[in-house]
């Protein structure tokens, strides 16, 4: 099947899902995971309409933009940013989903400030309390929210998370549903600088599940693109 057909099925599900969550599916931004992926490929997920291209890779970001591989589309960074890189993402990307700690976030609008930009972001939250995930604990998170709300060149728009690899069907519904009530939970808050609006998550194995939880972005790769191929 082609990437356009793949992606019109995922609309349909995504849509499913959507409807029984009391929303539509044009509610729910599409986030096409292009890790691995040539520019040739991330134009033809661009073309046939994803919402926007996520990259996990500041090289693979580069080169891509380079390419011009994303015209079109908004660009989100979505893996693990390193401080050493952040000049290459920081103003070149619409959104960076995953700031994680405080020291990355005062780096963040360091450099955001030195070129006089205001960076959106989401922060990663850890609700699995996974040693092997990276994200802020959810008791730690209204903590953290004060002091970005003290960096005038971020805008903190959402939060995202990534579940243990290891959770069953069972436990993935009941960690999406704990994040969302996190979510609503810190809307109801008043902070300088944040405008809570966007819930990450899901991927391509339990992206409906996300939906049907609360989720209004999903991040989806070989649901698009068939197996990634590692090089």
């Amino acid at each position: 099947m082609s990437i356009q057909d793949n992606i019109a099925r995922l609309r349909d599900v995504i849509h499913e899902a959507a409807v029984k969550s009391g929303r539509m599916g044009s509610d729910i931004t599409l986030v096409a995971a292009t890790k691995t992926q040539d520019a040739d490929t991330v134009r033809a997920a661009v073309a046939a309409g994803v919402d926007a291209c996520g990259e996990n890779r500041v090289q693979e970001l580069t080169q891509k933009q380079a390419a011009e591989a994303y015209t079109g589309a908004p660009v989100h960074f979505i893996g693990h940013l390193q401080k050493n890189k952040i000049r290459k993402v920081v103003g070149a990307v619409d959104l960076i989903q995953s700031v994680d700690s405080l020291p990355l976030l005062n780096a963040i609008d360091r450099v955001a400030n030195e070129i006089q930009v205001t960076q959106d972001i989401l922060v990663q939250v850890n609700i699995g309390k996974d040693p092997d995930k990276f994200g802020v604990h959810a008791p730690a998170l209204a903590s953290f929210l004060e002091q970005a709300a003290n960096h005038p060149h971020i805008r903190v728009r959402g939060l995202m998370t990534m579940l243990p690899l290891e959770a069953d069907v069972k436990e993935t519904r009941v960690l999406f549903a704990r994040m969302n009530q996190v979510f609503v939970d810190i809307r109801a808050k008043m902070y300088n600088n944040i405008e809570i609006d966007m819930l990450s998550m899901g991927m391509s194995g339990d992206f409906a599940d996300a939906i049907l939880e609360g989720a209004n972005m999903v991040r989806i790769g070989s649901t698009i693109f068939g197996n990634r191929h590692y090089r």
